[in-house]
């Protein structure tokens, strides 16, 4: 392996820069959309997604349902580009979250609910792409050009922009507020030190658990193992993981809980720690805990950003994995940095 540092590693060390671009650049687009949306007062999102993105999607809705109290349903584009179906979604914003804008399937699905009289809004890297196009208003994220095929910069950006839209939408001041002070955080994040974790990581499997906006982190955790790594992992809810998935858990079999300063905190220790007493080695993004081994962790002026800062620690530690298994994190076998899915 090269002793040039990967792509990955400088993309994850940009995110900061990258939040404050977005921040910078990024408010008019993002105002414009919200006043659509709150003309629309929609009593209910869709969000349209896939990989990565679909994570990012996961966690909006939980921002949409815990800040605005209005449910988002996550719909397959396979829906339309495969069965055919013409949704009616009048009435209802829609979020399509795509870092190229380019995949057919996004694309079509975003245009027939569109044309079906949703409010269709997109949430990608560029602002001319297909999928920019198609929709009624454009979150450009600003992340730059991001050339590892693993998404780090321009995961984080599709959160944070969202997340803004669904802010400014409520005019969430506080939520605003906290927004515009994360490159900060997330500098802080990209050094926190979680060397234990790497060392505890023996390439079989693992788990990653969270609840509520964690969860999503939580997801977007395992597929980086998976994609990074090579490494076999799953994502569970910590309401889930100890009713069956807990039956594979042996002695020292690694585990990483995220959660946030929010009201899920008490609960995800608390099953980290259960975990820990069945003999896994358990790590936590919490002080919480008794059992598992607290990681250290950036925390933020509001709840709902607490799990961003939380996703950039854990990018700088899967890399150093990937590089101490003797794999290029920038070229995942058997993946490209764009798939277009019909």
């Amino acid at each position: 392996m090269s002793s040039e540092p990967t792509l990955m590693h400088q993309e994850v060390r940009e995110i900061p820069a990258a939040i404050d671009r977005l921040l910078s650049q990024g408010g008019g687009a993002i105002r414009i959309a919200a006043s659509l949306a709150r003309d629309v007062d929609p009593r209910y999102f869709i969000s349209i997604a896939r990989g990565s993105s679909d994570h990012a999607a996961s966690f909006l809705k939980y921002a949409s349902e815990l800040v605005l109290r209005r449910p988002m349903a996550s719909v397959g584009p396979s829906v339309n580009s495969i069965y055919g179906v013409e949704l009616d979604a009048r009435g209802a914003v829609c979020i399509s979250v795509s870092q190229s804008g380019q995949s057919p399937d996004i694309v079509r699905l975003t245009e027939a609910l569109r044309d079906s009289g949703a409010l269709t809004v997109a949430i990608t890297n560029d602002e001319n792409s297909r999928l920019g196009r198609a929709s009624n208003s454009t979150l450009p994220i600003h992340a730059g050009p991001e050339l590892s095929v693993a998404a780090t910069k321009t995961f984080v950006a599709s959160l944070v922009a969202g997340l803004w839209f669904l802010a400014e939408m409520q005019q969430e001041t506080d939520l605003i507020t906290a927004i515009h002070a994360l490159p900060e955080a997330l500098d802080k994040a990209t050094r926190c030190d979680w060397s234990s974790v790497v060392d505890a990581i023996d390439g079989r499997s693992l788990f990653t658990i969270g609840r509520g906006p964690s969860w999503a982190i939580s997801n977007e955790a395992a597929l980086k193992f998976k994609e990074t790594c090579l490494i076999h992992a799953e994502s569970y809810s910590s309401a889930e993981v100890l009713h069956g998935p807990v039956s594979i858990v042996g002695s020292g079999f690694p585990v990483i809980a995220f959660t946030a300063r929010d009201k899920a905190e008490a609960s995800v220790a608390e099953t980290a720690d259960a975990l820990a007493e069945k003999g896994a080695r358990v790590f936590a993004v919490t002080n919480q805990v008794n059992k598992a081994t607290p990681l250290p962790h950036v925390r933020t002026d509001h709840w709902l950003c607490d799990p961003i800062p939380a996703i950039v620690s854990f990018y700088a530690m899967v890399e150093t994995v990937a590089l101490a298994r003797g794999i290029n994190p920038d070229k995942p076998r058997h993946l490209n940095k764009v798939t277009e899915t019909v």
